[in-house]
């Protein structure tokens, strides 16, 4: 099996003014051109739960109350898989190129998590217009914005 050396762009910080991604130094320069994108897809590495346990899992045990008692690994959005990597789309706020700061509205990652890469938001390429979900997830936001006032803790099995 190959093995391939990921080295994060930066960090995830979390602050008085809000969420950030935070761009290290030396790729400081690959945000030019990202001014007027609305939005970013983010990737990131889910370091707390990289741990050899975690990165055996293949099926969660109902993590949806809806759901079915058992789904797999590749039918959750959970950090716990065999490569811990993140996706989500975030709203930007604002670019300092030269600070390497992403000022972002949310994201859901933990303070100081590793960036991997980011893209640009394309409506051509990131959006589909007729999407299938199963029927235990159904009743889920069907746009991003309408998820901040949604109650994903009724969602989870385990919710806190």
């Amino acid at each position: 099996m190959t093995t391939y050396n990921l080295e994060p762009i930066g960090r995830v910080t979390v602050g008085e003014d809000g969420f950030a991604l935070a761009i290290e130094e030396r790729f400081r320069e690959a945000l030019h051109g990202l001014a007027g994108f609305s939005h970013l897809n983010v990737l990131f590495w889910c370091h707390y739960l990289d741990t050899p346990e975690y990165r055996e899992m293949v099926l969660a045990d109902k993590p949806y109350k809806e759901g079915p008692d058992q789904v797999g690994i590749f039918a959750t959005r959970s950090p716990a898989r065999p490569n811990p990597i993140a996706l989500t789309a975030v709203p930007v706020i604002g670019i300092d190129e030269t600070a390497g700061i992403v000022r972002i509205a949310y994201i859901d990652a933990e303070p100081d998590t590793p960036i991997l890469d980011l893209k640009p938001y394309f409506p051509a390429v990131d959006r589909v217009r007729n999407v299938a979900t199963p029927q235990w997830c159904a009743d889920w936001p069907q746009w991003y914005e309408d998820s901040a006032t949604f109650d994903w803790g009724a969602v989870f099995e385990n919710a806190q």
